[in-house]
C-alpha cells in the first residue's frame, strides 16, 4: 500500500458487504428515501435480524387508532398491512432468513414453501432466496390460487407439475393470521395436491384462534415470527418515550 501511494496510484476501492450490491466504500452512496433514520449494518445474527424486521414492521405496517375491517370480517382498531413490509427490499432478506431459521428450529425439512396468494407470496419468495445461506440447500416456492386457473392446466397449485407434488414435504406460509381461515384453505389445497404439510408459519399472529383452528381441524402446528401484541407494545413504548424508529438497510 505504501509503494502504491509513492507511485501516485490510488488504492483500489474495496467492496463492502454492508453496502448495496455494486457499490464500494469509495463511491458516493445514494439510497432511496425512507422513513426514519437509515442505518447501514451488515450484522445478520438472528437477534439482529429480528430487531431490524420488528422496526420495519412497526414503522411501515402497523396501524393503530381507527376502525379497520379485517379479512375475517371482524372490526379492530389494530391493523397490520404486512405487504408494506414483505414487499420492501430492506425487509426481504430479513424475512427470508428468519423464516428459514424458524423452519430449522422446528426440525422441518421442506422441499418447498408457499401459501394462499397474495399475502404468502413475497414471504415464500424471500424464503427461497435465503434458503441456501441458512440450510445450505435450496427450498423452492409454490403459490396456492384462491380459484383455479380457467385456462391451461386449470390447477390450484402453481410452481410444480401435478406429478411432482405427490408426497412433497412443504411448509405453509402466511403473512398475518387471525382466525386461520386462509392458512387452513392453503393446507387443504396443498394436501389435495398430494403435498405433505409439515407445519405452518406466519409472520404475525394476532392470537385470535388461528393456532387452535389449525391444530384442531388440520392437525397442523402454527408458529410465528412475531405476535401482534409484541408489535403494538413496542410501538406504544417508543411513542411514549418519543424515540424515532429506524429503518435499516441490510443490502
Amino acid at each position: 500500500m505504501t509503494a502504491s501511494v509513492r507511485l501516485g496510484v490510488l488504492p483500489m476501492p474495496v467492496e463492502n458487504s454492508s453496502l448495496p450490491y455494486g457499490t464500494s466504500s469509495s463511491d458516493p452512496l445514494t439510497l432511496p428515501e425512507k422513513r426514519g433514520k437509515i442505518v447501514l449494518d451488515a450484522d445478520m445474527s438472528p437477534d439482529s435480524d429480528r430487531s431490524k424486521l420488528r422496526e420495519i414492521l412497526v414503522s411501515r405496517s402497523l396501524k393503530l387508532g381507527r376502525p379497520f375491517r379485517l379479512s375475517s370480517g371482524a372490526i379492530s382498531d389494530r391493523y397490520l398491512d404486512a405487504k408494506l413490509t414483505t414487499l420492501n427490499s430492506a425487509a426481504m432478506p430479513l424475512v427470508g432468513r428468519l423464516f428459514n431459521r424458524k423452519i430449522k428450529e422446528c426440525g422441518w425439512s421442506p422441499k418447498a414453501v408457499g401459501g394462499l396468494t397474495l399475502g404468502a407470496d413475497p414471504i415464500a419468495f424471500s424464503v427461497a432466496r435465503e434458503s441456501t445461506d441458512v440450510f445450505g440447500t435450496s427450498i423452492n416456492t409454490f403459490i396456492v390460487r384462491k380459484e383455479p386457473k380457467e385456462h391451461g392446466m386449470t390447477r390450484f397449485i402453481e410452481g410444480f407439475e401435478d406429478s411432482d407434488t405427490v408426497d412433497l414435504p412443504v411448509v405453509i406460509i402466511d403473512d398475518v393470521c387471525t382466525r386461520g381461515n386462509s392458512t387452513g384453505k392453503a393446507i387443504e389445497r396443498a394436501s389435495a395436491a398430494g403435498m405433505k404439510v409439515l407445519g405452518a408459519i406466519c409472520l404475525v399472529d394476532r392470537e385470535e384462534g388461528a393456532s387452535q383452528l389449525l391444530r384442531h381441524d388440520y392437525d397442523c402446528d402454527l408458529v410465528n415470527i412475531f405476535t401482534l401484541e409484541e408489535l403494538v407494545d413496542y410501538k406504544q413504548s417508543h411513542s411514549a418515550t418519543g424515540t424515532t424508529l429506524e429503518t435499516t438497510v441490510v443490502r
